[in-house]
């Protein structure tokens, strides 16, 4: 391992002696420093705007919305008090089952075309 770091050392010695010292160490990093702003752009600011889009979904939950956990339950809100962490879901009908799980487990608010069409075909 030893060898491998001094031949390193020497490979990057040799760049810069070969560009002529300091004055081009930025034009070295150019090419690294475009990956990471790629990089952010493609993969860090798609993933935050989805977060803050889901945030603001599970912040305008109401009653009587059809909605998927994060564990694929899918259920109808009964109760979702603005500023509470819990939300009251109704996953029974029948049985009028109800099931408490918190807001930041819902993963999406389901339409009303979307629930009847899952209906249709199971």
């Amino acid at each position: 391992m030893v060898a491998a770091t001094s031949w390193l050392e020497s490979g990057f010695l040799i760049l810069l002696a070969q560009q002529g010292g300091q004055g081009n160490i930025l034009a070295m990093l150019m090419p690294i420093l475009l990956i990471g702003m790629l990089f952010y752009v493609l993969m860090i600011l798609p993933e935050k705007k989805k977060r803050t889009e889901i945030a603001r979904m599970q912040e305008a939950l109401k009653k009587n919305d059809r909605v998927v956990t994060i564990g694929g339950i899918l259920g109808v809100v009964v109760n979702a008090q603005s500023g509470s962490e819990k939300v009251t879901l109704r996953v029974d009908e029948a049985n009028n089952t109800r099931v408490e799980v918190l807001r930041g487990s819902i993963s999406r608010v389901l339409s009303d075309d979307k629930a009847d069409a899952g209906k249709t075909d199971g």
